[in-house]
């Protein structure tokens, strides 16, 4: 498991550039939903955006967040690598 505070989450996300949602969606087979989700979204209408295994423990900096899969923070911190 991997742990980040909420507001580097939320640091990376707003860091990155326009459509990067939807390009993280489709490059991994996910809803656009899901991904917001990911970065502390709460799109879960019928059938649209899933939670994953994004866990937040109140605290300083926004709390902790484990993540059981870092696959869309990755795929994010490479965008803004690039």
């Amino acid at each position: 498991m991997n742990t980040i505070t909420f507001n580097e989450l939320r640091r990376i996300k707003d860091s990155l550039p326009s459509g990067s949602m939807q390009r993280i969606a489709d490059e991994l087979g996910l809803d656009v939903d899901t991904v917001r989700n990911y970065f502390g979204g709460t799109h879960y209408k019928a059938g649209e955006g899933k939670p994953l295994g994004l866990h937040i423990e109140q605290g300083p900096d926004g709390g902790i967040v484990t993540l059981d899969d870092r696959t869309i923070l990755d795929k994010a911190l490479s965008l803004l690598n690039q």
